[in-house]
């Protein structure tokens, strides 16, 4: 655990987090890369992507022309990069460097993100958040530009523009300009009407913050409301005005809460108010006759998500449990007694979806490659739902929403491909051996497939203008029969039982339970039917129903026997409105731009992956106790370059130092090199200080390695660098101390193996952390030093407890010809010196203490206050200038208080106060009790 003894600045936390949430050197050297450069954006893309490209580009350019006025109308390029190696669904856009990148493998579930092809879903939002930071960079946000570059333009828009008003905005204008969007779909606004059908009256701050105990729903919602009925009640023109005063830093404190009460004429806590009013009169929730409802006010806290039910033998239903103290978990429950089984923990996995037959389990867990960051793998895992027991049958495969047939023998599945295209294919259970490949004649992106009658699928499919339709596809030819029309109905999660085909689909507000049979299209309702938001995931088997619904509380499973009622619906009546909201100005102005965008036919050529490798973006502070540092970084747009010119100063040697970095990780292994200049270090040599400055060059590689697989994370990392070393001695020592260059070599291995950890717990409930290093000098002298520390977690008296176990030795050689950096965990509460050797054993107890979900001012909000309890041992032997060998035992027990909160409604930031009671005299004079600002950086380090 790294510590600060002095209050440290927060706001340059904006940029640490920053620094460390892209994936470097991910992309594998294989990808060969094309580009179309335009006036708006360049688009980088693998080869097989031109048809999106084409696409990206011809939507960034007209929502240039478009919807830029509504922000500003400052206009800076933007480099787009395509992710395909991928199967996450994401895309972001940051400024340090300025750019955006798209994670192009579509999602399965419609009802969350929507219908859209993916990369046209990615343009109109993302492109929103280029036009937001084009036209932030005003008053205060500028100097900050100027001062500090790219970063400092990032820092000053995160502390003056709220993330809400980001996500909000970006997802109006996705709403805006297509025939969707999430601002259109019932499941976006499931969190908020959840809420209000339970009468869950949150706060402003815990609406902005969330909590580790009780659900709340994200920012983006939120945004979106607010937003919305800020276009809807002041026009288009409101949140130019009001978000550019706020990046400029009109009110020095709350801008952006101070411009929206000059703008709107009241204050920001009326017009947010008025805002979830005008939204809460539209949903009309019945909360009395919502049985799901009435269970949700029923909770003090969240209590639980159950997914996905399935009937197992006519006396059991298996279902995905899920809560903020436990990890995602198969169960089987008792249909008559209600007694449950745990089958086993999930693997790690994108989502809950599994299928069931035959008493096997079979889904689709995430894996990461071995080496590349942005590539990694969807396997399908069979597993016996009586034993447990589990196996992997496919491998550096991306297959999705699998089903298993009947007798166990088959599974169907969706193949996403790195072009963004799908294929239905059919798979030996036991083998996972391809049997048959379904043609995909129109193109279509298929999700969720069940096996129906022989020789048949069934599937909920999107085309290419983003409509959905359910449909029954022939395994051997790929023909297609609609059972409902294609519509801007999102469709998902189809069952089958006998002759009858069961789905959700979006319709009339609410996402709602329907069956197909025979060719004619029912509505399903029941006593227990979810008024308030949406039903989910229909299973049927011998007169048996069960289902999902989205409650406050978590998702809840209801069960009847018989008590379904089916409503006929005609087909022509089925593509109708999704009638989400009453919001008159999205049909105004650019309403519906994207089926007027033209197919574009832009130049493409070659871009090579080393090109501009030098692309220095911001001046960035650093912290990470007791080293802090201020560097000029640059990093090329692909991520395969990072370098700095650095100044850096060391708390615990209180040295200075200025040089520069770079790091390469274009290949296997990764290089990297550096040379800087060290002012004034020091040690204590036989109880004198010596001090020197020291020059120092070096040329190395790192084997960064990924082995995560089933239910664990595992990662190696080996190294070595390659050093040249000269110290410069000063003052009595000049002469008495031989310093000459020499070289040295630093090899090490970090190894961690974690479990899977839930919100709540501190830590997970079992884990390893191994770190073995070794400085070696191999010219000149003779110097080396050895350090091996390691921590093993495990579980606690409690769910959310942890016991961490940590041991800790290092050696050096005593001839004192070169001092290597000392990074050896003393025991907390002394001072920390470099002795000849030390080794350490430490326990700590972990748990909460309380779940404040309160702050103030929109300046800090506590989510967790928790404590650990701690024993250190540290013994030492050294050498005194007369040869006589010193042994020395630091014992210390003591107290961590740590507070996890979020500061300015968007930075999470652990901190805490440690007390720790020295049981042995300290080397430097320490008294027995000591107290000290605490600020975890890595929780695997206690």
């Amino acid at each position: 655990m790294q510590s600060a003894r002095i209050p440290l600045l927060f706001i340059f936390m904006f940029w640490i987090f920053e620094a460390n949430a892209q994936l470097f050197g991910g992309i594998p050297p294989s990808l060969k890369w094309k580009q179309i450069n335009t006036d708006t954006a360049r688009i980088l893309f693998p080869q097989g992507m031109e048809k999106q490209a084409q696409e990206v580009a011809a939507i960034v350019r007209k929502l240039n022309e478009a919807t830029l006025p509504t922000i500003g109308y400052r206009l800076h390029k933007i480099d787009i990069v395509f992710q395909n190696q991928t199967t996450i669904s994401n895309g972001y856009v940051q400024l340090a460097p300025f750019r955006s990148e798209f994670e192009l493998t579509a999602d399965q579930n419609s009802f969350e993100l929507g219908s859209l092809p993916w990369q046209k879903t990615l343009a109109i939002h993302e492109y929103r958040h280029v036009q937001q930071y084009n036209n932030f960079r005003v008053g205060l946000s500028k100097a900050f530009y100027f001062l500090f570059g790219e970063g400092g333009q990032s820092l000053a828009n995160s502390l003056s523009v709220p993330n809400w008003f980001f996500e909000g905005d970006a997802v109006y204008q996705e709403t805006l300009v297509s025939g969707q969007g999430r601002g259109r779909l019932p499941f976006f606004f499931n969190g908020y009407h959840s809420l209000w059908a339970a009468d869950k009256n949150y706060s402003w701050l815990k609406l902005r913050n969330g909590s580790l105990r009780d659900y709340v729903p994200d920012h983006y919602p939120l945004g979106y409301m607010l937003v919305a009925y800020g276009r809807e009640k002041y026009g288009e023109e409101f949140w130019r005005s009001v978000s550019q005063d706020a990046a400029a830093f009109r009110g020095l404190f709350y801008p952006l809460q101070k411009a929206v009460g000059q703008h709107a004429g009241i204050s920001f806590g009326q017009f947010r108010r008025d805002a979830f009013n005008y939204f809460r009169q539209q949903t009309k929730i019945e909360t009395d006759a919502d049985l799901p409802a009435r269970y949700a006010r029923s909770q003090l806290h969240f209590s639980a998500d159950e997914e996905f039910p399935h009937f197992a033998n006519g006396k059991e239903v298996i279902f995905m449990r899920s809560s903020y103290r436990k990890i995602p978990v198969f169960v089987s429950q008792n249909l008559q007694n209600g007694k449950e089984r745990k089958i086993r923990s999930r693997s790690v996995s994108l989502n809950n979806y599994f299928s069931y037959a035959d008493n096997k389990i079979v889904y689709a867990a995430f894996e990461p490659d071995i080496r590349w960051g942005w590539r990694d793998y969807s396997v399908i895992r069979v597993m016996d739902a009586q034993t447990g027991k589990e196996r992997r049958i496919t491998g550096k495969s991306k297959y999705f929403s699998p089903d298993i047939s009947e007798d166990g023998l088959h599974i169907a599945t969706v193949l996403v491909k790195t072009d963004g295209s799908s294929q239905l294919q059919i798979l030996n259970s036991r083998t996972g051996e391809i049997e048959q490949v379904i043609p995909n004649k129109e193109e279509l992106f298929f999700t969720y497939p069940k096996f129906y009658k022989k020789g048949q699928l069934v599937a909920a499919v999107r085309n290419q203008k983003g409509e959905m339709a359910l449909g029954l596809f022939g395994i051997q030819d790929g023909s297609a029969e609609y059972l409902t029309p294609f519509s801007m109905n999102v469709i998902g999660f189809p069952s089958v039982n006998k002759d009858s085909i069961y789905f959700t689909a979006s319709r009339d507000g609410r996402d709602q339970l329907f069956s197909s049979v025979g060719g004619q299209l029912f509505r399903l309702s029941s006593p227990v039917t979810n008024l308030a938001t949406g039903d989910y995931q229909l299973e049927a088997a011998e007169g048996r129903y069960a289902w999902t619904s989205f409650t406050a509380a978590g998702y809840r499973i209801s069960t009847i026997r018989d008590g379904m009622v089916a409503v006929p619906i005609p087909a022509n009546e089925w593509g109708r409105s999704l009638g989400t909201m009453d919001i008159h100005s999205l049909e105004k102005g650019p309403a519906r731009l994207l089926d007027k965008i033209d197919p574009a036919n832009y130049p493409v050529s070659r871009y090579p992956s080393t090109l501009k490798l030098f692309n220095f973006h911001s001046w960035r502070p650093y912290v990470n106790d007791p080293d802090y540092s201020f560097s000029l970084v640059s990093e090329n747009i692909l991520n395969t370059m990072q370098s700095d010119l650095f100044i850096a100063y060391n708390r615990n040697e209180r040295f200075k130092q200025t040089g520069v970095d770079a790091i390469y990780g274009a290949f296997f292994p990764v290089l990297d090199g550096g040379f800087n200049y060290t002012f004034n270090r020091n040690a204590l040599l036989r109880n004198q200080k010596v001090y020197w400055d020291e020059l120092q060059a070096k040329a190395g590689l790192s084997l960064p390695l990924s082995f995560s697989r089933g239910r664990w994370f595992t990662s190696l990392q080996t190294g070595s660098d390659l050093v040249y070393n000269h110290s410069y001695f000063k003052g009595k020592f000049n002469d008495s101390i031989f310093g000459r260059g020499f070289v040295y070599i630093n090899p090490y291995i970090i190894f961690t193996n974690q479990c899977q950890q839930a919100r709540q717990q501190i830590n997970p409930r079992f884990a390893q952390v191994v770190r073995i290093s070794y400085n070696h000098a191999v010219s000149a002298l003779e110097a080396n030093q050895f350090l091996a520390s390691s921590f093993l977690y495990f579980p606690g008296l409690a769910l959310v407890h942890s016991f961490v176990v940590g041991a800790a030795f290092q050696q050096r050689d005593s001839m004192n010809n070169a001092r290597f950096s000392n990074s050896f965990p003393f025991s907390r509460g002394y001072a920390s010196e470099n002795f000849y050797r030390m080794f350490r054993l430490g326990a700590n107890y972990h748990f909460p203490l309380l779940y404040p979900d309160a702050g103030f001012g929109s300046i800090v909000y506590f989510l967790r206050v928790r404590a650990n309890v701690f024993f250190d041992y540290t013994a030492v032997l050294d050498y005194l200038p007369n040869q006589e060998k010193y042994r020395g035992t630091f014992r210390s027990c003591g107290t961590e208080i740590y507070f996890d909160s979020k500061w300015w409604n968007e930075l999470p930031i652990s901190f805490g106060i440690r007390y720790s009671r020295l049981l042995d005299p300290d080397f430097e004079g320490r008294g027995p009790n000591q107290w000290e600002l605490i600020l975890p950086i890595n929780l695997l380090s206690k």
